[in-house]
């Protein structure tokens, strides 16, 4: 009777499956399930302090909305992570076609670059107190230094795998060394540079919160350890779910802008 009624009807079946299959129901089915898991811990631990209610997080959410404190601390941040993007961005790229394209300077600044990678930028926040003091400027320190790494190497990467024979083309036509790093370079390094891109700001942004808990009077790092202070985990947890919130939403217009800027990557699986 089914394949009786699929066979009637073939346009309703595949408007149905692709309802079912459609990005905006899975994503909605997906934060269903972690509310769903998130009611029935708060149930289980029985305790709003420790963990609340998704219901008491969005009445939080919506009080903090009304008075305009959620938006103030949430623009702080993101005004930080901006600048600190702009400045690891304007050092990393030309610094990464540099090493890329230039032995002598690859041998000369690979080895300082190896010894400060894999230090946490968590761990300079005590001396950029002592240097910049508790304020706006020491967040902006920690996440430009923790997204310079992610676009360096993504930059040398990229710039790596440049087809050779294209360059020694261009040289041989009389391509000027300008126009041949516009043209060629730039165009064939950009995917890998748009990963690197996400990755340092998913890495930044992560950071930011941990530089504001401790080294500055403002933003959401800030907020969540003034209310977990005063015991207001509801208020505490509205602040992290905004982080998560502008997160997944600047990574969604982070694709997009990747898939614009360099669709012929997609066929190549680079930054899917």
């Amino acid at each position: 009777m089914d394949r009786k009624a699929g066979a009637r009807y073939p346009g309703s079946v595949r408007a149905q499956g692709r309802f079912w299959q459609a990005r905006w129901f899975i994503v909605v089915r997906a934060f269903s399930v972690f509310i769903g898991i998130w009611y029935l811990v708060a149930l289980w631990v029985a305790s709003p302090i420790q963990m609340p209610s998704p219901f008491k997080v969005l009445e939080a959410l919506i009080a903090l909305g009304r008075t305009g404190e959620l938006f103030d601390h949430a623009l702080i941040s993101a005004t930080r992570l901006v600048i600190s993007l702009v400045i690891s961005t304007l050092i990393a790229v030309p610094l990464g076609f540099l090493m890329a394209m230039n032995r002598e300077a690859n041998a000369f600044i690979d080895p300082i670059v190896e010894l400060l990678r894999p230090i946490s930028g968590i761990a300079w926040i005590p001396l950029g107190l002592f240097i910049f003091g508790v304020g706006g400027t020491l967040p902006i320190f920690i996440m430009a230094y923790v997204a310079f790494f992610p676009l360096l190497l993504n930059t040398i990467d990229g710039v790596k795998s440049i087809d050779r024979k294209l360059m020694s083309a261009a040289e041989t036509m009389g391509v000027s060394r300008s126009a041949r790093l516009l043209h060629i370079a730039v165009p064939a390094a950009l995917p890998s540079v748009m990963v690197g891109f996400r990755i340092a700001f998913a890495s930044a942004w992560a950071a930011i919160i941990a530089a504001e808990l401790i080294g500055s009077p403002s933003g959401l790092g800030f907020a969540i350890e003034w209310y977990r202070q005063l015991l207001m985990s509801p208020k505490v947890f509205a602040f992290i779910a905004m982080i998560g919130a502008i997160g997944y939403l600047c990574d969604l217009g982070l694709r997009t802008l990747q898939h614009k800027l360099t669709p012929w990557a997609e066929g190549m699986g680079i930054g899917q």
